[in-house]
Formats: structure tokens, C-alpha cells, sequence
């Protein structure tokens, strides 16, 4: 095992230690229990919002904690749900009389400690409202779900609920537009080599050199299939016709197109991919109206990527085109 590290137990808070000093305009990173929240919280009268996760998928959930964005993210060990107390405690700090949305990934353990903590909230009179996100068409169960997984969807749940919240909207209707883009959002991704996760030291899982799995998971769980290595046209097309048939998306729809490396494979390739997609989705006579490419929620190192698409309308399309200010997505007015 080859990485920067010091204490493979140390990992997650020493990461969280230089991410408070690189970005102290934007977030402040609390301790014991670990969470990060965004600078100015918490924010009176604005619903706040509260997600989290194992660590390991950065900039996934901290590098989006910020205005426009989210209020708080409670990150767990590598590869590990957050705990309750970690969740509750990031949900205090944000409360701004308004109420909490808790927008978490479709993972067995985020659910039932994420559920935990809002009751808990709740016993303290702060009104919690909660979002599965499950987007990940590869599998209907996997390991460590129930299910479909939640995956790069996320990123865009927290994005536009993240919008609504920022410019005024009651509790009722962050959750309501969260929801709704939960309802219209699909992904499924590729794995070309597994991780390796720094307290194990040993590979996630095992590839040949020329094998790739299709529909993996962001921890290494297993997809639909293992098979040979194929052209970049091929591996987009296997990943969006699944994609494409789920919903379904049809010919005139309005999308955004999202295109998330996993950590380690280069923006190039990721590109090259975007470039595939955009030819597939063409010919089915569906209109790419907004994109993102990029490292967004990684897997460590792993490499490979996934696709995201999210049908927009008016009112999606407005709220992901308002500012945001985080680590790791800014847009000005």
C-alpha cells in the first residue's frame, strides 16, 4: 500500500484538520464528535441542511459544505456511517429555528443512524425532515443495502435543495424539491481497478488486469457483471442505455448530464467519456442543457467513473444555476 498517510487511524481527522486550515472562509471543522459546518452557521431563519457518510468519496460531503449548499456534513470512518452523535450534533449546530433536512445516501447503516439522530433532534424540539437518495440502477440490493445504493445523484440533491434553502423556502418545500429531484435522477457507474482502504491495506476487491466491473459501487461492492475491457463508446453505452431505460428518459427531455470520476482515473478520460455520452444521448434525441464532469464522489483511488443523468425543468434548472460557494463547487451570481 503506497499513500500519504501517517496513522492509517488518523487518516480521516488529520484530512479534516487541513481542510479547516485551507479553508477557513468557508467551513469550520468541530471535534468530538467530528463534523464540519459552514462558516456563518448557523443561519437564523434559513432551513439548514445535514448530510454525511463514510469518508473516502471527497470532496463528498464536507467540500460541498457552504452557502447555497450544504450546512453541515458529519463524516464516519473510511467506508463507515457516520454515527448518531456525530449527526446530532451537526444538526444542533445548524438549526436556525427554521428546521433540518437530513438528505442521506441509501446505505443500511447511514439510514438507521441518520434516523436515530433525528429522533433525537426531535426529543430537543428541532424539526427534522429526511431524503433517501437511491439512484444507482445497477442492482436492485447490494451489499450493505436495502434497495438501490445512493451514488453520485447526491451531489445534485444537495445542490438544488441546497438552492431552495439559500434563497428562503420553508422546510416543506426544500424537501418537496429534494424529492422531486431524487424521483428524476439515475447513475450507475464502471470500476477499472479496486481501492485500497488505508486501515485494511489490502484491494476492496479483485479485477484481472483486463477486467472491468459494471455497476459498481462507491465502496467496491459488486455490479451487475465482470467483463472484458472495452472501448470508451461501448462502456457509455452499456451505462446509459441502463440509465436511459430506468426512468425511462425520452426523446425531448431536457437533462443534465453528470460524468464523476472515482478518484483515480484522469479528467482526460473523463471527458473523453462526456464526449461518448453526449453522442449517445443525440441519437435517443434527448437535449444536454447542463453538465458537470469531474471528481465529485470518489472511491478512494479506485479507478473509473459513472454517469448521472437528472431530467430538468424551469424550476430544477433555475435552482442548479444559483450561486454556490463550497470547496469544491462555486458559482457567482
Amino acid at each position: 500500500m503506497k499513500k500519504i498517510i501517517n496513522d492509517p487511524d488518523e487518516v480521516v481527522s488529520e484530512a479534516l484538520a487541513g481542510m479547516a486550515q485551507a479553508h477557513p472562509d468557508l467551513i469550520t471543522v468541530r471535534t468530538k464528535p467530528d463534523y464540519v459546518v459552514r462558516a456563518d452557521a448557523p443561519v437564523e431563519g434559513k432551513v439548514a441542511l445535514v448530510s454525511g457518510g463514510g469518508s473516502g468519496h471527497e470532496p463528498l460531503h464536507g467540500g460541498f459544505v457552504g452557502r447555497g449548499m450544504l450546512s453541515a456534513a458529519a463524516p464516519g470512518a473510511v467506508f463507515t456511517s457516520p454515527t448518531p452523535d456525530q449527526v446530532l450534533a451537526a444538526t444542533q449546530a445548524v438549526d436556525g429555528g427554521a428546521g433540518v433536512l437530513h438528505i442521506v445516501k441509501n446505505y443500511t447503516g447511514d439510514v438507521l443512524n441518520f434516523e436515530t439522530a433525528a429522533e433525537l433532534a426531535a426529543a430537543e424540539d428541532i424539526e427534522v425532515r429526511s431524503v433517501i437518495v437511491d439512484d444507482d440502477v445497477a442492482v436492485k440490493d447490494s451489499t450493505f443495502t436495502a434497495g438501490r445504493r445512493g451514488v453520485a445523484g447526491t451531489v445534485l440533491v444537495e445542490k438544488i435543495a441546497g438552492a431552495a434553502a439559500e434563497r428562503g423556502d420553508s422546510l416543506d418545500e426544500v424537501t418537496a424539491v429534494a424529492e422531486k429531484v431524487v424521483r428524476q435522477v439515475r447513475s450507475m457507474g464502471v470500476a477499472l481497478t479496486p481501492c485500497t482502504v488505508p486501515h485494511s491495506g489490502e484491494p476492496s476487491f479483485e479485477l484481472g488486469d483486463d477486467e472491468i466491473e459494471l455497476g459498481i459501487g462507491i465502496h467496491g461492492e459488486p455490479g451487475r457483471e465482470k467483463v472484458k475491457l472495452q472501448p470508451a463508446d461501448a462502456i457509455v453505452e452499456t451505462l446509459l442505455t441502463a440509465i436511459v431505460d430506468d426512468l425511462p428518459y425520452a426523446e425531448g427531455d431536457q437533462v443534465l448530464l453528470f460524468v464523476n470520476g472515482m478518484g483515480g482515473t484522469p479528467v482526460i478520460e473523463l471527458y473523453l467519456a462526456y464526449n461518448s455520452a453526449r453522442k449517445f444521448l443525440s441519437d435517443k434525441g434527448i437535449e444536454v442543457s447542463r453538465s458537470l464532469v469531474g471528481n465529485y464522489i470518489t472511491s478512494l483511488e479506485m479507478q473509473g467513473m459513472s454517469i448521472t443523468l437528472l431530467r430538468l425543468d424551469e424550476q430544477l434548472t433555475e435552482l442548479w444555476d444559483a450561486p454556490v460557494s463550497t470547496i469544491a463547487l462555486r458559482r457567482d451570481a
